[in-house]
């Protein structure tokens, strides 16, 4: 099986796949926690939004302004949910991983003397 060409940077598969997890809950905050919970990497806001932006551009991903809430001072998210595109990007980026593990022998794993 031939897969597409995704051209996913290893920034934006991950991005991708946080706002899966996240469901309906994926604004940039949430998206910038859940990364660095997931993974130890702290990102500036700036880079999230700039990923989500790009992601969004590409029709990876949609977005919505949610509600005025008072803990933000009046201020509106902006949410983000996956496509159908999207879906099928990081699925087609999970199975061509997976194909490339399923044949790596386990010699290439053992640390070089």
């Amino acid at each position: 099986m031939k897969l597409k060409q995704t051209n996913l940077g290893e920034f934006e598969e991950l991005a991708l796949l946080i706002v899966g997890v996240l469901i309906d809950n994926a604004y940039g905050i949430s998206i910038q926690e859940e990364i660095e919970k997931q993974t130890g990497r702290s990102l500036s806001i700036s880079a999230i939004h700039c990923v989500l932006v790009r992601l969004e551009k590409k029709g990876y991903l949609k977005s919505w302004m949610g509600g005025e809430t008072k803990e933000r001072g009046g201020r509106r998210k902006r949410f983000f949910k996956l496509t159908g595109t999207g879906k099928d990007a990081i699925n087609e980026v999970r199975t061509m991983r997976n194909k490339l593990w399923d044949i790596m022998p386990d010699l290439s794993l053992e640390r070089a003397r």
